[in-house]
């Protein structure tokens, strides 16, 4: 396509949290290497805070189950967005509403650029039998590509970015030791199948608790809240922080934490975004189907090497070795081993 001078591009990414914290990273490098690009992201508004300090990038909230429910609410969208005269559209979700809404564009002469989810690979690597198991595409790479084909070649460079934002002052004085390790602990996830056995998750709290380190808690809802209250209360340096603070203010936590242990989760995506390394847990999902942290790396994985694994992409499934669930062969002391390794 004939580049503007100034140009204004669209880019639709609605959900999932880890994936619109990707779709962050991912931008971050975009405004780096083309500075004169005006970005306008289209998503859910409680995203909006992975956007917050990059410059260049305009926030449009999305709201699904309110002004732009059902088709005449994506109508309205449009029209919101015709305000902005962009120049492309850059579909970095490809579903049912993204691809009308490039449609929309797309009549209007403006030029789109849509998403390849590489899905027949994908299958390829989570069918039961005979699997294809070696590393794809990583996501954020199929994002850039979008950029790509629209005439904007991005290089991304895959390293973490430290970037520490300002704390919320209730937690002030758990960083204010400077003798001691700050761990986060994100032992959810949305997909059962992603979750670390709680009972071994805590022999790893304990051990990080004796060895005197601030560990805290994220991420979950009511339920998790509970479980991170019950850990709070028997161990003597571990605080809860599900329920308490913003995602903007979370992520400022985060990003003053010396590591970071997750699952295959949105606290990994978000990690990746202030620079904070990650160690991070696997059992159904993989790190080959691409959605590893951006610039976290791929021997900072705790998983298991079994031919059955994996199951799903996206965790929904569980995954049986040898009739045993994937999660159930990671031992706690090989998750003390890696933490270890990394010097706690």
């Amino acid at each position: 396509m004939k580049r503007e001078a100034n140009p204004t591009l669209l880019i639709f990414r609605f959900s999932a949290m880890g994936d619109v914290a990707m779709v962050a990273s991912v931008l971050r490098e975009v405004k780096e290497q083309w500075p004169n690009l005006t970005l306008v992201m289209v998503s859910r508004e409680s995203f909006k805070p992975f956007f917050a300090d990059i410059s260049g990038v305009i926030f449009h909230p999305f709201y699904p189950h309110g002004v732009h429910k059902g088709i005449q609410g994506l109508f309205r969208l449009f029209q919101e967005l015709l305000q902005y005269t962009p120049q492309a559209v850059a579909d970095l979700h490809y579903n049912l509403r993204s691809r009308s809404l490039s449609t929309l564009f797309w009549l209007k002469g403006i030029p789109t650029s849509q998403l390849d989810k590489g899905r027949k690979e994908k299958r390829a690597l989570t069918r039961p039998h005979n699997k294809v198991r070696k590393p794809l595409k990583p996501m954020v790479e199929r994002y850039a590509d979008v950029f790509r084909k629209l005439g904007y070649p991005i290089t991304l460079r895959h390293v973490l970015q430290s970037r520490q934002l300002t704390l919320p002052e209730s937690v002030v004085p758990l960083f204010s030791d400077n003798h001691t390790a700050k761990v986060g602990v994100a032992p959810f996830a949305q997909h059962q199948p992603k979750v670390y056995p709680l009972k071994r998750m805590e022999a790893v709290i304990e051990y990080l608790d004796k060895q005197g380190h601030t560990v805290l808690i994220f991420g979950g809802g009511a339920a998790e809240q509970q479980v991170a209250q019950d850990w709070q209360e028997r161990f003597r340096h571990v605080h809860s922080l599900i329920g308490q603070f913003t995602l903007q203010q979370e992520l400022a936590v985060i990003s003053h934490l010396d590591l970071m242990l997750t699952m295959d989760s949105a606290n990994m995506h978000m990690a990746s975004l202030v620079g904070v390394r990650a160690l991070s847990i696997w059992g159904a999902t993989h790190p080959y189907a691409g959605f590893l942290g951006y610039g976290q790396q791929p021997e900072d994985c705790i998983q298991v090497d079994h031919p059955a694994r994996p199951s799903s992409v996206y965790g929904n499934r569980p995954c049986l070795c040898d009739g045993v669930d994937s999660m159930e062969l990671i031992a706690p002391e090989m998750v003390i081993g890696r933490l270890r390794e990394a010097g706690l």
